[in-house]
């Protein structure tokens, strides 16, 4: 799916704030009735904590926010494909709908690797939505990343 949407647009301002933090420029937002609730880049260095992934830390917001641990009903945009541990966090949410910008063909578990929705042990599954804002999300993650093998001058 090509084009922009609003939360995308906000997902991918998050990671753009992640990358100008020298975190790796992924970002996430959570929507429910159409407003967002919880919105964060990845803080991974920040806070000295692995599991700090955009994703996890805007449903930790949106938890906080809404006084709950389910988001059922929300629907979370992320830049990335996620990883197995965020995919795992999506489902154990409850998240409705998944709606993703660039794949991640060697970290990513919901198109790529394990398929985490598709398994047996998985308990809730969200729709999910692919190529939202792509070509920006991914130029992103290549532009951050072509800078940090830059031999230094």
């Amino acid at each position: 799916m090509s084009g922009t949407n609003r939360f995308m647009d906000e997902a991918l301002a998050e990671a753009i704030k992640a990358g100008e933090r020298d975190e790796v420029p992924i970002g996430a937002v959570v929507v429910l009735d159409g407003r967002i609730v919880g919105r964060a880049g990845n803080i991974t260095r920040a806070t000295c904590d692995v599991t700090a992934h955009a994703e996890i830390a805007a449903i930790r917001m949106a938890c906080e926010a809404l006084g709950q641990e389910r988001l059922s009903g929300a629907d979370l945009y992320v830049t990335l494909e996620p990883c197995t541990m965020c995919a795992a966090a999506i489902s154990f949410a409850r998240i409705r709908r998944l709606y993703y910008g660039a794949r991640d063909p060697k970290g990513g578990a919901v198109e790529s690797g394990v398929r985490f929705f598709s398994q047996p042990t998985c308990h809730h599954a969200p729709e999910v939505y692919s190529g939202f804002s792509e070509t920006a999300a991914a130029e992103l993650l290549i532009d951050f990343f072509r800078t940090k093998r830059q031999e230094p001058d």
